[in-house]
């Protein structure tokens, strides 16, 4: 089962220190990228967070924010207070710059509250909070993102799946038509040089002889083996059950199905086989816009 990269989870838990609150959302990413906006009572945890992130989503642009609701000895939850001290210098700094640039409007209230470190929760630098709470709320918060983006897995497998049918529709044609080529060019040097030389004898054996050069030249069964190859294997990673991503093996595969695909489209050398060939390079476009959501 592949899984997507995009995905949202929460989690909440209570603890002897508050409520914690956990929310993640994840955005596709080629690497493990995370953006951690956690209260300050939790900042000494930064480091584990990533790493029971990482454990749980290895790839992805995970944005994740862990908030902290402390109580007060009564069980209760504790008041905001005002630092002071900080918004005073709020007050001072912008009632500086807006005398020496002159500028209009008043200093006030709003102004000032848009700093949001001037309230801060009671004793909030002093609350004990126990690593096995905040690694459980991360952790359930994290499975279940991982939750919603296998399921948003199984939707992209699908839409992969119909692609990989469409390209092997277009093969089929393609297989069928090759050998027509040669047929026809066959005809047309025939036609060419009869008319050249006249009435005189053709000479079958050198017609042959170039039929068998351009045979050569057109071949186009090494790369549909391959590409066939590149097929498979990109259908054995959707149905891969190891649980560990699949996305970059997959990107890599649809860079070789373009690459044959090209080759098949310069070997071509007839507007049946050109037509399916764009037809191809369409749906491993479409598959490699897909694939770069994939984990």
């Amino acid at each position: 089962m592949i899984r997507s990269m995009t995905g949202f989870g929460e989690a909440e838990r209570d603890t002897r220190a508050g409520r914690l609150r956990a929310e993640i959302r994840t955005v596709n990413h080629r690497f493990f990228s995370v953006n951690l906006k956690l209260a300050r009572a939790l900042e000494r945890f930064d480091p584990a967070v990533r790493e029971w992130l990482r454990a749980l989503m290895p790839r992805g642009h995970v944005n994740c924010s862990i908030r902290l609701e402390a109580s007060d000895a009564e069980g209760g939850s504790a008041g905001l207070r005002l630092d002071e001290a900080r918004a005073r210098q709020y007050l001072q700094a912008l009632t500086d710059l807006k005398e020496r640039l002159s500028l209009p409007g008043q200093v006030d209230v709003a102004m000032v509250a848009r700093y949001g470190d001037i309230l801060v929760i009671d004793d909030e630098e002093t609350v004990s909070v126990e690593a096995t709470d905040v690694q459980a709320i991360v952790e359930t918060a994290a499975r279940s993102t991982v939750t919603m983006r296998e399921q948003e897995g199984l939707r992209l497998g699908a839409d992969l799946e119909e692609r990989l049918r469409g390209i092997e529709v277009a093969m089929a044609v393609i297989e069928q038509n090759a050998p027509a080529r040669l047929v026809s060019e066959r005809d047309r040097i025939r036609r060419v040089v009869s008319e050249l030389l006249d009435g005189i004898q053709l000479d079958e054996e050198r017609i042959a002889r170039e039929v068998a050069f351009l045979a050569e030249k057109w071949d186009i069964s090494e790369e549909l083996v391959r590409l066939r190859s590149h097929l498979a294997l990109f259908r054995e990673s959707l149905e891969s059950n190891g649980g560990e991503p699949v996305g970059k093996r997959l990107g890599f595969l649809v860079q070789e199905m373009n690459r044959e695909t090209n080759t098949i489209g310069s070997k071509a050398n007839d507007a049946a086989i050109e037509h399916r060939v764009v037809a191809m390079k369409e749906e491993i476009e479409r598959l490699r816009e897909q694939v770069d959501n994939v984990e």
